[in-house]
């Protein structure tokens, strides 16, 4: 089978999730997790050209990614999309927090880490094992949240990428 349409067949079933949550905040912001509202121009080229990890990140991989992942964005009073989070779970054992982002315009105010708790929150009716995340850069600010250092690191591997 095509790998495009194994990737049809394997879209994420969003119908367990709990309820759309939206969350206004008292400075004007809003948190949804709304797939349909993710401006996926904007979060492209985010990630594709300010994140390290994901730079140069195709369009393609990109919307596949948000199709397959419960996604949160964070808009401000006109509606305009100014930050995102995506989670990658089976919503029963484990969940990876990842791609967070927030516009350069809209950093100091406290949105990352007011997204990154409610994503953790959203997940806490779940009960997962697992909810883990990686970062260059922000440690304090996923400390502050409820983040520790992997215990016994050295259970975990990592699958080399080609090339």
């Amino acid at each position: 089978m095509p790998v495009d349409e194994l990737a049809d067949l394997l879209l994420f079933d969003r119908s367990c999730y709990r309820l759309a949550v939206k969350v206004s905040e008292p400075n004007g912001y809003e948190i949804d997790v709304d797939t349909d509202r993710i401006d996926l121009d904007r979060v492209h080229h985010w990630l594709s050209t300010d994140v390290h990890g994901a730079l140069g990140r195709e369009r393609q991989i990109v919307e596949q990614s948000i199709r397959g992942s419960l996604n949160f964005g964070v808009y401000d009073g006109n509606g305009d999309q100014v930050a995102y989070a995506r989670v990658v779970t089976d919503l029963a054992t484990f969940a990876w927090i990842c791609d967070v982002y927030v516009d350069r315009q809209h950093r100091g105010v406290g949105l990352g880490h007011r997204l990154v708790t409610e994503v953790r929150d959203y997940l806490v009716p779940y009960k997962l094992k697992r909810v883990l995340l990686s970062t260059s850069d922000a440690h304090g600010l996923y400390a502050r949240i409820g983040f520790v250092p992997l215990p016994d690191h050295q259970k975990w591997m990592i699958l080399a990428a080609e090339g």
